[in-house]
């Protein structure tokens, strides 16, 4: 068996680097600690060991039980120190803060986890001392399947782009879909790379579902739950609908459980929630909206439908709602260096917008996601509907509301990656975008 130090020397040798590198080591130099948290399986782990200089997998039985007995020796080692797995004994976190309290040292910590723990397993937030950081399975250009020559960060800086060629169509895509971003399905044939997001998928019902909270839950219910979602992935759809969904001959599921269940997969990262946007920041809009919901990763909504990659490919609607999703991740992804957030838009008269990434200084810049490039004026149509009803809105109110950095249109492909149409829309298909 290998030893730790064996078993890190070969990570760090097969790390692919990830768009969050550089903003963990910043945090390095500022806080304590750091806790990356996310999805099983997204490569925290490996993510940790390449910022790390010693650490200690809590998973490992023997370092459970060493933890278990006293966490500050658990603790010791050179700096930053790995704690993976941290949430299986939660007193370290209070270890850990403790001794950044009384040494007042930077970048002593970096803990890893997947489930969020209950607010009474630790006694201090951490406030001040740990900074969160939240990872995701790898985009596209993280996997090798973009080239990222059509650059978000740069887009938003204004800055003129080279064009390149695009290599993925709308099969690839689907592919794409399938296997996912997890890293040990990235140099898999997808029939094999399946099996990565359905072997989670049974985890979450089986044995992970129940971590949250300590409720024991029916598995049945479970499943049925994750493949409502699946249904209705990447729509608004209301709680009511996903518990009508559960119910069956012999019992029903009232709404307030189905939020409970929909509460327990945000705190494991199998779900997230794209709130709605409004133009003006303190707009009730963006309450009153309804969020969509998508998984962390389209392939575990493949896995919870149960489909193969050649059904998807013959259901060109689910294979949209998916890309969606797919988009949806990398758009994440790629904004979070520059503190970007995703939302999506729709107004009472039926217009909607499958992404608004909005920055901390209110620029913003609308997205749509066709998956077929023979959508693509249907998304342009929309973008210039919410750019026309803005600039409508800021002269009859006075608003000072900012035209958009850029209005785009993400599909699976493209004669080129950076088409520029007449009237202003870019045409980028998902395999040349990057951060």
């Amino acid at each position: 068996m290998k030893s730790s130090e064996s078993y890190e020397k070969d990570i760090r040798s097969l790390y692919r680097p990830r768009i969050v590198d550089p903003e963990i080591e910043k945090m390095l130099e500022v806080f304590g600690a750091v806790h990356i948290s996310g999805c099983k399986w997204c490569g925290k782990t490996w993510t940790g060991v390449a910022h790390s200089r010693s650490s200690i997998f809590i998973g490992k039985r023997k370092n459970r039980e060493l933890a278990d007995a006293d966490p500050d020796v658990a603790l010791e080692g050179e700096e930053p120190r790995l704690v993976d797995e941290w949430q299986d004994v939660p007193e370290l976190w209070d270890a850990a803060r403790h001794n950044i309290d009384f040494s007042n040292r930077k970048g002593m910590y970096i803990f890893t986890g997947f489930v969020t723990p209950p607010e009474e397993s630790t006694k201090h937030s951490g406030v001040g001392r740990f900074i969160p950081l939240k990872m995701r399975p790898m985009s596209l250009f993280e996997s090798g399947d973009s080239n990222g020559s059509v650059s978000l960060s740069k887009l938003f800086r204004g800055e003129k782009l080279p064009s390149s060629v695009s290599r993925t169509g709308y099969k690839e895509t689907v592919g794409l879909i399938c296997r996912g971003g997890w890293p040990a399905g990235l140099d898999l044939e997808i029939d094999k790379a399946m099996l990565i997001p359905r072997g989670y998928a049974e985890m979450i019902i089986n044995y992970d579902f129940s971590r949250t909270d300590g409720v024991k839950r029916n598995p049945a219910t479970v499943r049925r739950i994750l493949r409502s979602l699946a249904r209705n992935n990447a729509t608004e759809a209301r709680i009511s609908v996903l518990a009508n969904d559960v119910k069956d001959a012999d019992r029903a599921m009232s709404v307030v459980t189905a939020g409970e269940y929909l509460d327990a997969l945000k705190k494991i990262f199998v779900i997230e929630e794209q709130d709605g946007w409004a133009p003006e920041i303190r707009s009730k809009t963006r309450m009153r909206t309804s969020p969509k919901r998508h998984f962390v990763d389209p392939s575990l909504a493949v896995a919870a439908l149960g489909i193969s990659s050649d059904a998807l490919l013959r259901d060109v609607e689910t294979a949209g709602f998916l890309f969606e999703s797919l988009c949806y991740r990398d758009l994440c992804t790629y904004s979070a260096p520059f503190s970007g957030n995703v939302y999506h838009y729709r107004d009472d008269n039926g217009l909607e917008v499958d992404a608004i990434i909005e920055t901390a200084d209110g620029r913003w810049a609308g997205v749509e996601m066709k998956i077929g490039y023979t959508k693509v004026e249907d998304g342009a149509k929309n973008l210039i509907a919410l750019r026309d009803k803005i600039r409508k809105e800021n002269g009859e109110k006075g608003k000072k509301v900012p035209e958009p950095e850029f209005l785009m249109v993400l599909c699976a492909t493209a004669p080129s990656s950076y088409v520029r149409r007449q009237d202003g829309i870019l045409v980028v298909p998902t395999d040349c975008l990057g951060p």
